[in-house]
């Protein structure tokens, strides 16, 4: 019998895996770092496995039976096991992928949690309490956006509403928000104010924006649409100078129903304006549309260089003589 043996990784992948390790400590130091020097230390209330550690806490702190110290350490166990068990049952309902990309946040966040509490001694950064609900969302949030940005996860209750939407379809967005409402509305039975309620909202409304707005932060590119009679002009123009790929659709016009050429192209924001500049110089007729997506991967956009194949050198006539040489459009 012959046996492989498992290639050795390159250098650029050894990179690659410990950037993404990097961003996962980052991203999960800082989440913590929101939730217990801001929020948790000035006894607010947030959603979250972390919401349940603090209902717990707040429950032995009002029935008396521990110190509020001790109430506290006792909430970050609360964070573990409940991240621990919710773990098992993602690992267990959506397969080893998922574990894989939630093991890291699952021991990694209240292990830094615990870190702060202990640093700390449980005392807040700031005591007003608007600064904290502020900051402590922000900060929050970025950590969540910024592990979530590389496909990771930092565990607890992202899980429930991954197993709800593979197995009844429900959107993650909302089963989420739900899950966390619910959590903050829990904390009433241990013995929070209305306001303190409110600023749990507050503080759930804010992180999520800062997900939503933070982690496609880079990724975000702009797609441009060209029709133009000089379009191999444009098109060589974009793989040579501008360096990114180009895709060369067959259209219609809609009016005289001509038969034309579509280039389809990914620029950053950056390279808008110089793409604009001489598109408008190579064909100052050229139609433009120019839209943004919210992230691009793949070979032509980040390759390093691409070189035009000699006999790709034909004129444009001859490109639109065999456009107009296509079976006709059907009408809708």
């Amino acid at each position: 019998m012959k046996f492989s043996l498992p290639k050795k990784p390159t250098k650029a992948q050894v990179k690659k895996f410990l950037i993404y390790c990097l961003i996962i400590v980052v991203g999960n130091a800082l989440a913590a770092a929101g939730a217990e020097l801001f929020i948790v230390s000035n006894d607010l209330v947030m959603g979250g496995t972390t919401g349940v550690g603090i209902f717990v806490s707040s429950l032995l702190t009002k029935t008396g039976s521990v110190s509020a110290q001790t109430a506290k350490w006792i909430g970050n166990i609360t964070v573990y096991a409940a991240n621990i068990i919710l773990f098992i049952i993602g690992a267990i309902l959506l397969g080893k992928r998922c574990a894989a990309a939630t093991l890291a946040g699952t021991l990694l966040y209240p292990s830094f949690k615990s870190l702060y509490t202990l640093i700390s001694h449980g005392q807040p950064l700031v005591t007003d309490r608007f600064l904290a609900v502020f900051f402590g969302a922000f900060i929050f949030g970025a950590g969540v956006a910024i592990v979530v940005r590389v496909g990771a996860s930092t565990g607890g209750t992202d899980i429930p509403p991954l197993i709800f939407n593979r197995y009844f379809g429900l959107p993650v967005s909302v089963t989420m928000w739900c899950l966390d409402a619910s959590i903050v509305f829990l904390q009433f039975f241990a013995g929070n104010s209305f306001e303190t309620i409110l600023y749990g909202i507050l503080i759930c409304i804010i992180s999520s924006l800062m997900i939503e707005k933070l982690s496609p932060i880079g990724l975000k590119k702009t797609q441009v649409k060209i029709i133009s009679k000089k379009y191999r002009a444009i098109r060589e123009m974009i793989l040579s100078e501008l360096n990114r790929g180009v895709t060369v659709l067959y259209g219609q016009t809609g009016y005289l129903k001509e038969k034309c050429y579509v280039l389809l192209t990914i620029v950053s924001n950056r390279e808008l304006v110089k793409l604009k500049n001489q598109v408008q110089r190579i064909d100052p007729e050229a139609f433009m549309t120019i839209s943004v997506v919210s992230e691009v991967r793949g070979r032509g956009f980040s390759s390093e260089g691409i070189r035009l194949p000699k006999e790709a050198e034909v004129q444009d006539e001859e490109d639109l003589a065999e456009v107009n040489a296509l079976p006709p459009h059907e009408n809708g």
